[in-house]
């Protein structure tokens, strides 16, 4: 697979995103088929391979630790951690003790020495980012940590840390349907060298084309809770996969890698990380990465985009609500 670099950090031009192995989609897969998907995507070309502290409650940074220790001296692993809203009266040394607990901890269920990127998982607005970033700079100078990266972060909260301490990534949502870091936060990676990194880059799967207004989600599948996948809005949604369809015949590919595509082609330091818990699935995403869209093509997609009304989004209080359906 092509290359990319995420600030200096090389890896593959399509990364894996790991959570859905654990949780979120209903019912996981057992261990063992898990560790042997994420060896699967190694042997496709996927170097980098994201995971977090709170998926599973660190069962999947276990997972993907047992996965990739035979690989390690060959892939980038990413981890996340998450500082809970309700912190107060944080000193940076507090904050730093905090923060070296949740890095261990990571570290130990993962089976490594360090991890090439650790990210902010959601920026917790109680605590100066200038804070956090001194922190991931110290990380950084002990080799536990390779770079560090944010999630869902505004431009202001960027520069603000970049000053401190450069950051590697930004972590957060985009896709076709999700585009509201468009006009500020990659134009500002852009500007000071910081990779983006999309998770959900094919829209929680509804972007493969294969989603049916009858479809039924139960238990912990977030999309229950996710408003693209109410019955109204898959209908609504019908021209944008109708456009994906139209292109994907053109170039004979799947409408998946034509969203994957356009996203490559948008900015050579976007690295999107779909998930999938089906070898098919996976072998197809990855496969976007070989399928290259003229300079017209793309600016014909993103015509036709600025036509489409998009019905429904993803939320992270609708995720959370999610709990309280079991």
């Amino acid at each position: 697979m092509k290359k990319r670099t995420l600030n200096r950090l090389e890896v593959s031009a399509i990364g894996y995103g790991c959570m859905g192995l654990s949780m979120g989609y209903g019912s996981a897969p057992a261990p063992q088929e898990a560790i042997q998907l994420i060896r699967r995507a190694f042997e496709l070309g996927c170097t980098f391979f994201d995971t977090a502290e709170i998926y599973a409650m660190g069962a999947n940074e276990r997972l993907v630790g047992e996965a990739l220790q035979p690989l390690r001296n060959q892939v980038a692993i990413a981890t996340k951690f998450l500082l809970q809203k309700d912190w107060e009266g944080h000193s940076r040394e507090r904050l730093m003790q905090a923060l070296r607990n949740r890095l261990e901890a990571s570290l130990k269920r993962l089976g490594t020495d360090h991890v090439e990127l650790y990210y902010q998982h959601r920026v917790n607005k109680d605590i100066p980012v200038e804070d956090i970033a001194y922190c991931m700079g110290e990380f950084i100078k002990e080799g536990k940590i390779r770079g560090w990266g944010q999630s869902q972060a505004t431009v202001e909260e960027i520069r603000r840390a970049h000053a401190i301490t450069p950051l590697t990534a930004i972590q957060s949502e985009y896709s076709m349907m999700e585009r509201k870091f468009e006009p500020d936060v990659i134009p500002v990676c852009e500007a000071l060298g910081i990779g983006f990194v999309p998770f959900s880059p094919l829209a929680n799967g509804f972007l493969s084309g294969q989603v049916k207004p009858e479809a039924e989600y139960t238990g912990m599948d977030a999309r229950r809770v996710i408003t693209r996948f109410d019955k109204d809005n898959i209908v609504a949604n019908q021209p944008l996969l109708d456009l994906l369809h139209q292109v994907a015949a053109d170039k004979q590919a799947t409408p998946a890698q034509i969203s994957l595509a356009w996203m490559l082609h948008k900015k050579p330091f976007i690295v999107p990380i779909p998930g999938s818990r089906k070898v098919h699935r996976m072998e197809e995403n990855f496969g976007a990465a070989a399928v290259v869209l003229t300079d017209a093509e793309y600016a014909e997609i993103e015509r036709a985009l600025a036509q489409i009304e998009i019905h429904g989004n993803r939320t992270d209080e609708d995720i959370a609500r999610l709990r309280t359906l079991q």
